[in-house]
């Protein structure tokens, strides 16, 4: 709910109005949905790294195999790519779930949990090499973030016409 509030004189300058945000109960589903799901899936990709760190026998501290120097390097860096990537674009996500949720909670929930799914899918087909990747996940990866960007730009839409 935006509440409009009323401006206050205070030593010769006017303040203006401001709106102010109720978190609505529901939004502890965001919270659930669009950060601790996430976070969960996230682990569970980078223990796919984990596991290809054994099996291509790449060490710390390389993020990445080396080609010509790592017998597997392509078949590291695709799994790791799909990790990295998911990486690149969780914050962006998770801060537009998380203020979107403020006016849809359930939404945003929703989109993270699809978000997370179609990231663990986009990273199994990253893993399978070039070309491969956006036959699984990206299409569902995406549904989550324009959930989050739609019902964010609606609240700013909001806040911005409030008076």
């Amino acid at each position: 709910h935006l509440v409009p509030y009323k401006g206050t004189r205070c030593r010769g300058t006017t303040t203006t109005q401001m709106a102010s945000i109720t978190v609505p109960p529901e939004y502890g589903w965001t919270i659930i949905g669009a950060g601790i799901i996430p976070f969960i899936g996230l682990s569970l990709i980078g223990g796919k790294v984990m596991a290809a760190r054994e099996k291509y026998n790449v060490k710390y501290p390389n993020l990445y195999a080396v080609p010509g120097f790592h017998k597997d390097a392509d078949a590291f860096n695709q799994v790791q790519r799909g990790h990295q990537n998911a990486f690149e674009t969780y914050t962006g996500f998770l801060a537009l779930a998380l203020i979107g949720g403020l006016k849809h909670p359930l939404v945003n929930a929703i989109g993270g949990v699809v978000w997370i799914v179609g990231r663990y899918l986009y990273m199994l087909g990253y893993e399978q090499g070039p070309g491969k990747r956006y036959g699984k996940g990206g299409v569902i990866m995406w549904i989550g973030v324009l959930a989050a960007m739609i019902t964010s730009g609606m609240l700013a839409y909001d806040l911005i016409t409030s008076k």
